[in-house]
């Protein structure tokens, strides 16, 4: 088997994840890219490891551990995202970012509220 042909399927995948992180706005859609692009490398370290024909087979249990540690960051990013969800009421990427940065909306001028109380009453679970 040559290895150009995982190698170049892996870019592709990792190529194709990175487009996803880059311009998809919906943090799910994200994290769904991420887990391409891990993938991706997953499949290069499994090539790389027949194609030395390792004794130890380092390659795939380092790849055994990459898909654990991707299993357990897909579901604390996923109940993240989630919870911001409830709490925002959008997964919109750039919504996401102004919250994370500080910086609170600014009322309208059509915006009748008091601007002193900012209290929001919370969301049933």
């Amino acid at each position: 088997m040559h290895l150009a042909y995982p190698a170049v399927l892996a870019a592709l995948l990792f190529c194709t994840g990175l487009y996803g992180v880059l311009a998809r706005r919906n943090a799910i859609l994200v994290l769904m890219s991420v887990e391409l692009m891990l993938n991706a490398v997953n499949l290069n370290l499994v090539a790389f490891d027949v194609w030395l024909r390792d004794t130890l087979h380092a390659g795939q249990a380092l790849t055994l551990f990459t898909i654990a540690i991707a299993a357990a960051e897909i579901g604390i990013g996923l109940a993240i995202v989630l919870m911001v969800y409830r709490n925002r009421g959008t997964s919109d990427v750039d919504r996401l970012r102004d919250t994370a940065e500080g910086h609170e909306p600014e009322p309208g001028p059509n915006d009748t509220s008091d601007s002193t109380s900012t209290v929001r009453p919370e969301v049933a679970a």
